[in-house]
């Protein structure tokens, strides 16, 4: 392990292309401006090396010296703590407690139908299709109440909740609505510098951001 350590001289994101998770995790890096490198790699055929530093294969992976991390939200989490500038989180421990709840909300009610319509043919996917987009259309006054999603402050939260809206149309999930309140916060994300940065070639591909 000392040898697969020794070889890394910065801090490097082990990242599929196409994963919504690692690429929350990018988003975060170039938002915040970190010095890192991204190995991009084939899921279905993981290098030696990762394999080494993370034998359970999920992704993405963190390697920063001595230490590995594979679970996205405690990258996020870490990568906010050990660069504090400028910070994802609020400082009291409330609103940074309800930020962690808002972000496993999202994991829990959204991303699962999202891999489910992914992995899925299109007939199979029609029912997750209409899940996910009424569940998001539902949480339309939230996404127009404030500039970003329930703070006045872009967060994690955003970081979290990105890397779903621009996969959508890719998705077949029209969320258009009358006022369009989703449609302008995704815009408002997707115009960022630090997400234009983080997104791979492939994701690039995956749709234009709605206008």
């Amino acid at each position: 392990m000392a040898n697969v350590f020794s070889r890394r001289s910065v801090m490097t994101l082990f990242s599929p292309p196409l994963c919504p998770m690692s690429h929350a995790v990018r988003f975060v890096l170039f938002e915040k401006a970190i010095v890192s490198e991204i190995e991009y790699y084939d899921p279905d055929n993981p290098p030696e090396e990762l394999l080494e530093l993370n034998p359970t294969g999920t992704s993405p992976t963190l390697v920063e010296r001595d230490l590995v991390l594979y679970d996205s939200r405690i990258i996020m989490e870490y990568l906010d703590e050990r660069f504090p500038h400028p910070p994802l989180h609020q400082m009291d421990p409330v609103s940074r407690a309800n930020a962690r709840m808002l972000i496993k909300r999202i994991d829990q009610d959204w991303y699962p139908l999202s891999a489910e319509i992914t992995e899925s043919g299109d007939k199979k996917s029609s029912k997750a299709k209409k899940q996910l987009r009424d569940s998001l259309v539902a949480a339309n006054p939230i996404f127009g109440d404030r500039p970003f999603f329930m703070s006045e402050e872009f967060s994690l939260i955003d970081c979290a909740i990105a890397p779903l809206l621009w996969r959508l149309p890719s998705l077949g999930v029209d969320i258009s609505t009358p006022n369009n309140a989703i449609t302008h916060y995704a815009q408002r994300i997707f115009n960022r510098p630090g997400f234009k940065s983080s997104l791979s070639d492939a994701e690039k591909e995956l749709a234009e951001p709605t206008k």
